[in-house]
């Protein structure tokens, strides 16, 4: 069974490491890196390619909607899931 690679990019380390214990529950689900800023999601989408990220919107340095499009223009066959607490319509629509 092939397993979805996940990387995970949070600001916060209580949900990244929180994030990572949930998904290492499933047994199709690896998480091969976690970032803690936009730029660093970005390095390591190229280093790791990853099926998956999970990304903070909002965080220090490059925030997640910059760091999700040059992602998605460098590549897109790397899916994005963007995660937010802000219940803005503004940051929703940013990310699409």
């Amino acid at each position: 069974m092939s397993q979805c690679k996940v990387l995970i990019a949070d600001d916060h380390v209580i949900v990244r490491e929180g994030l990572i214990a949930l998904l290492n529950m499933a047994d199709d689900i690896k998480v091969v890196g976690e970032a803690a800023d936009g730029r660093e999601a970005i390095d390591m989408t190229k280093q790791l390619r990853p099926d998956v990220v999970l990304m903070d919107i909002r965080m220090a340095k490059l925030d997640g909607v910059q760091a999700t499009r040059e992602i998605r223009a460098k590549f897109p066959e790397v899916h994005v899931i963007a995660l937010t607490n802000y219940d803005d319509d503004e940051y929703v629509f940013d990310c699409l």
